[in-house]
């Protein structure tokens, strides 16, 4: 009988972890913001969600998209305090992490009058309505 219920148990917690990981939530956050520290807010609470389990789209739109550029201002690589990170810095750690997806808005690029070699390695350019479908369908959005 032991042996019935541990074997019942494993079963169990196994059923639960393949649960949890078929339930993966989507997080999009929208970036916006000039503010170096309310960047970094956003990338810090956005990693958080990923280390607990989220898949992160971030799109970066007009001062923050800034964040995206090969040869960002310093506003952006710049560290902050407490922990000397940079917004762009903080960023590339989630760009690292599996599930996840950073992208400019459309009219970023063409409204700077650049074209996308000037963005980071692995940065896209959102298509709206793609855009637009990934927040009607995520479990959670944030906006900065």
């Amino acid at each position: 009988m032991k042996r019935f219920l541990t074997a019942l148990a494993l079963t169990a917690m196994t059923a639960a972890n393949a649960a949890s990981a078929d339930e993966q939530k989507d997080l999009v956050t929208i970036l916006t913001a000039p503010e170096p520290q309310t960047q970094l807010m956003s990338m810090v609470l956005t990693m958080q969600a990923v280390q607990q389990g989220a898949a992160a789209h971030i799109l970066l739109c007009g001062p923050a998209g800034d964040l995206a550029l090969k040869d960002a201002p310093e506003s952006a690589t710049a560290g902050q305090p407490p922990k000397n990170m940079s917004p762009q810095g903080l960023m590339q750690m989630i760009m690292k992490q599996p599930g996840t997806k950073v992208e400019v808005c459309a009219i970023y690029l063409p409204g700077k009058g650049v074209g996308p070699d000037v963005l980071l390695d692995g940065i896209g350019i959102a298509k709206p309505g793609e855009m637009a479908k990934a927040v009607l369908e995520a479990d959670a959005s944030m906006s900065f």
